[in-house]
């Protein structure tokens, strides 16, 4: 559904190319974003007790979760917790309540554990594996994480009963590598960190995002998607908005082709707020020297 005055009908688009709800639909396979796929699969697939995913706000994790979910097969059962807090128990309930498994909520901890586990064991007598994602996991306390690697121990034979999938900041891989967290740490089979996209990659994402609305591809010059990676540093989100904002500003104008003066005009506003790891002023006018749009073009 397209909002009535939005850039989509000027431009001849289906919906919004660059809005910012995680939508698995328009995921853009860079190389990085297919390990990152893989590892999760490899994961699951494995039953490694626990799969670290990272990466900065708005790198797109949120997403490749939801592409997860519509991957994962029929005889696994997923649990997914969008931002866990609370003390010692708390987890255990977040995770009951993924499942929809219905507790007494006077129980205490080990009440808590023993319906967890009963739920594991009648899973795992119908030939389903469970899986746990947690998204925002860098929000977890120490205390938190070494509640859920002890979930990590109930087991059957010699198969993992859960599987616990972690997603978040880098802060949480930081957590992790703590020589205190040695034991947690040896229980996380397989991790990887996305990074930035580079400027080709961001230049990709953008074609690729508006050829998925139903447009051409080419409604942005390479010296304006070149500037929209520098401000963006790579970060899908970040890319999103400044992307969006541009187009606006392109149709409030009549204009077919978002130039690098859109942009500029964008960042002069201050409508697009941008959070940087550098503010090393030189740093950023080499990377915004490049060809200008007729020489791109």
């Amino acid at each position: 559904m397209t909002i009535p005055g939005l850039y989509t009908d000027f431009f001849g688009l289906k919906e919004r190319p660059f809005a910012l709800l995680p939508d698995p639909d328009f995921i853009y396979w860079s190389g990085a974003y297919r390990r990152a796929f893989t590892v999760l699969e490899y994961g699951i697939i494995s039953r490694a007790p626990i799969t670290v995913i990272t990466g900065e706000v708005g790198a797109g994790k949120t997403t490749l979760v939801q592409a997860l979910l519509k991957a994962v097969e029929q005889d696994t059962t997923v649990g997914l917790i969008s931002n866990a807090q609370g003390g010692r128990g708390e987890l255990l309930r977040w995770a009951l309540n993924a499942y929809d498994v219905e507790c007494d909520p006077t129980l205490d901890y080990v009440g808590l554990f023993q319906t967890m586990q009963d739920f594991l064991l009648r899973e795992y007598s119908q030939g389903r594996r469970v899986v746990l994602i947690i998204d925002e996991a860098q929000n977890l306390s120490v205390d938190a994480l070494e509640e859920i690697r002890m979930l990590t121990n109930i087991n059957a034979n010699k198969d993992e009963l859960l599987q616990l999938i972690l997603v978040g900041q880098p802060e949480l891989r930081e957590m992790i590598t703590r020589p205190s967290m040695r034991q947690f740490a040896q229980r996380v089979v397989a991790s990887f960190h996305i990074p930035p996209m580079t400027r080709a990659e961001v230049e990709a994402y953008i074609s690729h995002r508006l050829i998925h609305a139903g447009g051409t591809g080419e409604e942005f010059s390479r010296h304006a998607m070149g500037l929209v990676w520098v401000h963006s540093e790579g970060i899908p989100r970040m890319v999103n908005k400044l992307c969006d904002f541009a187009m606006v500003y392109a149709a409030a104008t009549e204009q077919r082709h978002v130039d690098a003066e859109t942009i500029e005009d964008v960042l002069r506003d201050n409508i697009f707020l941008e959070t940087r790891a550098t503010e090393d002023p030189e740093n950023l006018f080499t990377l915004s020297s490049g060809p200008t749009d007729k020489a791109a073009e």
